[in-house]
């Protein structure tokens, strides 16, 4: 959940397009915070938000969307990774998204979108959609990279082992600041 300590800078939050702990998009996030000392955080409530519905949002909101929301406004800058699930993002994505239409915490905010699936062209469509979305809700998308499972490699600890895609994910975090 938490990575390096650094109380000066706010935080980077990844947002995983599955968010299970083990999936592979959760993993690549979680090897991010080896590549910068930016402290990194992960959105883990995005599996416990209700349904978006336009008439439930209003207060009292759920406690996951209010920590949704909290975590989005807090962070300096997003990273999103998804997967494609029929050429597009998953559900529990989407609805994340949506419960940020109308509070305005992504207008504005930096992110880096990425598409982590197991070989190209998957992924394309997913990437599309995401962009989509985050252009509703007015983010800024400093860049887009398409990563692919059979080509990124991590050490023991988790990080992100040396090669051209871990370069790649330095230089476009170092974007976001």
């Amino acid at each position: 959940m938490t990575t390096r300590e650094n109380s000066a800078a706010r935080p980077i939050l990844t947002v995983s397009g599955s968010p299970h702990p083990r999936s592979s998009n959760s993993r690549l996030l979680a090897g991010l915070s080896f590549l910068t000392d930016h402290p990194v955080v992960a959105a883990t409530v995005i599996a416990d938000l209700p349904v978006f519905q336009p008439e439930r949002d209003r207060a009292p909101w759920p406690h996951p969307v209010v920590e949704w929301r909290t975590a989005w406004r807090e962070a300096s800058a997003v990273v999103v990774s998804t997967p494609a699930y029929l050429h597009s993002v998953p559900a529990v994505l989407k609805n994340g998204l949506e419960w940020l239409t109308t509070s305005g915490e992504a207008a504005g905010k930096p992110v880096l979108t990425l598409t982590f699936t197991p070989h190209p062209p998957r992924g394309e469509r997913a990437m599309q959609s995401l962009i989509w979305s985050l252009q509703a809700l007015e983010a800024r998308i400093v860049a887009s990279l398409p990563l692919y499972q059979n080509a990124v490699e991590f050490t023991a600890t988790g990080d992100i082992a040396d090669g051209p895609d871990r370069e790649m994910l330095v230089e476009a975090l170092s974007l976001l600041a």
